[in-house]
């Protein structure tokens, strides 16, 4: 089918190639990874941009001798392929198939996991000076782009690189975006670069001129060189990556094959010196419906590769959208209501506040730390400041939520979005750790809505209460249920109907599993009663105190690891007064969830609406057939 790519089996194969020849496999990897996206999911847009890069880093380095570690690792698509995983590339990020990021485990190419962004630097690091101790004569790469190389953890293996005196290379992807459009003054500081060959030109004739100058401009010359970047103080105001350690090289096109191959294979003469080179590269670079929406096709379903229109189930709204238009509603009423995201406008909802509220909307980039204590900060000065953030990114941010909110009990909301299992991210993303790590924090208030309607009235309870509150929901639509929902109290949970053969309680998205569990036991002859708790913290005493005086088996059902869990603070309760209860707990009894669809990996957990109910079947009849 592919003239070149299909000869492609390891890095070498690549190495073979002419550059004509390098040009035409571009675009077969370029079709390739449509194709299998448009199919499967994916994150597009980076991967468009990386393929060049990608050839280039292959055809000079001698991988996995050499290390190469990609940063967030979402554009590490091409790296897969030329690896020797062309023909499993198709099963990208399906249950048993190839993953979306960089796993060890999967390939002794992928030398470091990745999921999240801004580790890069201090895992090449770590690795670099490894090889120092050890006689090792490989290279280290780490490949960052420029929206990561803002993350604080960044930043910090910036400053201690030069410390070191051990050679990386690091490439810095300058495509001008991480999810969304990045902000700050670095990407300023990155902008201005991007159009350096001003500065490069005016050296070179300036040096020129001096040098044929007699006797004044020779002598001001080598005065002036002797000092440690003489032209960047008289023509720029500084240079940030010289000023800390590195050799810069660039800005050079991420597009053109032959110059990063000169580029990075002079950057491996630097052996007691950690290298930079700026490569400026275009997200969604040869599909133009890519380019002109990179943060629609960061990360996308599968879809029509001729429009780019997206295949979609249902019209009905996530969770994230009926967050981003409550906070609208109550923002038209409270001035005091702030929204802060870390680069996740988009995703999180928050779109339609930053265009209405501009002034009152704050996108921090890629700094969960700094938006935790931003956030306190807004607090402290009189506002109602909202985090909207993805469960997994929020647990970056575990130190300033303990020292910087809750120690302080202060008012800020968190609208944890991506609460439980997200699907085909895999690992790295899997919400489903959140309750364990918020839950054991001082003055927080948890709450798991069931429904759209009932994350709106939460909203509301939230910008009442004069401390900390999580809301955690998940990825996707927002159902709503034939019950009347019963008026939402600080810490109540309410029964949504009652059986005598046991009870369930479970916790915002578990309630639909919950009910499909309760129907399907009915046909049984078996009739439960079904608990949506709503407050994971503070915990409802007065109802556990209720159903535990019905002496009937208890089943808690969440969306979150066993260990630390809301079942777990339920048999804490009980414990803690002595009550005597029968209690299962239903949760992921392993940490470490792989990707693929929601219903594959809750199938996998035993969570799926069959699992559940064979359990609760088979230990009810245990009990009926025993001392009950």
């Amino acid at each position: 089918m592919y003239k070149f790519l299909d000869k492609i089996n390891s890095p070498e194969d690549i190495k073979k190639l002419d550059y004509k020849e390098l040009e035409e496999l571009s675009q077969e990897l370029r079709d390739y990874i449509i194709d299998v996206v448009s199919k499967n999911g994916g994150h597009l847009a980076s991967n468009l941009g990386v393929i060049e890069l990608t050839i280039a880093l292959h055809r000079v380095f001698d991988s996995p001798k050499d290390k190469i570690i990609w940063d967030v690792g979402h554009q590490c698509y091409v790296h897969k392929i030329i690896t020797g995983r062309r023909e499993t590339f198709r099963t990208l990020r399906s249950f048993g198939g190839i993953s979306g990021f960089p796993k060890a485990s999967e390939s002794p190419h992928d030398i470091f996991d990745t999921g999240h962004s801004s580790t890069s630097i201090s895992a090449a690091l770590g690795m670099a000076k490894a090889r120092d101790l050890t006689g090792g004569d490989y290279s280290v790469v780490a490949v960052i782009g420029d929206g990561s190389l803002g993350g604080g953890l960044a930043l910090e293996a910036l400053n201690n690189a030069a410390n070191l005196n051990t050679n990386i290379i690091l490439i810095l992807n300058d495509n001008e975006m991480s999810i969304a459009k990045n902000v700050g003054g670095l990407s300023t500081y990155l902008g201005r670069l991007r159009t350096g060959k001003i500065y490069f030109k005016l050296k070179r004739e300036v040096e020129f001129i001096l040098n044929k100058t007699p006797i004044v401009g020779k002598s001001l010359y080598k005065t002036v060189s002797r000092c440690r970047n003489w032209f960047k103080y008289l023509v720029v105001k500084g240079i940030m990556f010289e000023e800390l350690g590195f050799k810069y090289l660039g800005p050079i096109d991420g597009h053109d094959i032959k110059t990063m191959e000169r580029i990075i294979s002079n950057a491996k003469t630097y052996k007691k010196h950690p290298v930079l080179i700026h490569v400026v590269t275009k997200k969604g670079n040869g599909y133009r419906i890519a380019e002109e929406k990179p943060e629609k096709f960061h990360g996308v379903g599968p879809f029509l590769v001729e429009t780019g229109e997206t295949l979609k189930d249902s019209n009905s709204k996530s969770y994230s959208s009926v967050f981003g238009d409550k906070i609208v509603e109550l923002a038209e009423k409270d001035t005091r209501i702030l929204a802060i995201t870390a680069a996740m406008p988009e995703g999180t909802g928050l779109k339609k506040f930053a265009e209405r509220f501009k002034d009152r909307f704050f996108d921090v980039g890629i700094a969960e730390q700094h938006a935790v204590t931003f956030s306190a900060g807004l607090a402290k000065g009189g506002f109602k400041p909202i985090f909207a953030v993805y469960s997994t990114f929020l647990q970056r941010a575990y130190d300033q939520l303990l020292h910087d909110i809750c120690l302080q009990n202060l008012p800020v909301v968190f609208a944890v979005d991506r609460a439980g299992i997200v699907g085909q991210d895999g690992e790295t993303h899997q919400g489903i750790y959140d309750i364990s790590y918020l839950r054991n924090l001082p003055n927080i208030t948890i709450m798991s809505p069931k429904s759209g309607s009932e994350l709106e009235s939460m909203l509301e309870l939230a910008l009442k209460i004069d401390s900390p509150v999580a809301i955690r929901y998940p990825r996707g639509e927002a159902p709503e249920y034939r019950f009347t929902e019963s008026p939402l109290e600080y810490g109540k949970g309410e029964v949504l109907f009652y059986g005598n053969d046991g009870i369930i309680i479970a916790e915002g998205t578990m309630i639909g599993r919950a009910i499909e569990v309760c129907e399907s036991l009915k046909k049984k002859g078996i009739e439960m009663t079904l608990v949506n708790i709503r407050f994971i913290k503070p915990i409802d005493g007065a109802l556990l105190d209720e159903l535990s005086s019905k002496s009937l088996p208890i089943y808690t059902l969440e969306d979150n690891v066993y260990e630390g869990g809301f079942g777990t603070s339920i048999l804490e309760y009980y414990t803690n007064n002595n009550a005597k209860v029968d209690l299962k707990i239903f949760a992921h009894k392993c940490g470490i969830v792989p990707h693929g669809t929601a219903d594959e990996l809750m199938k996998l957990q035993k969570l799926d609406t069959f699992s559940i109910c064979e359990a609760i079947l088979s230990d009810i009849k245990g009990k009926n057939n025993g001392t009950r």
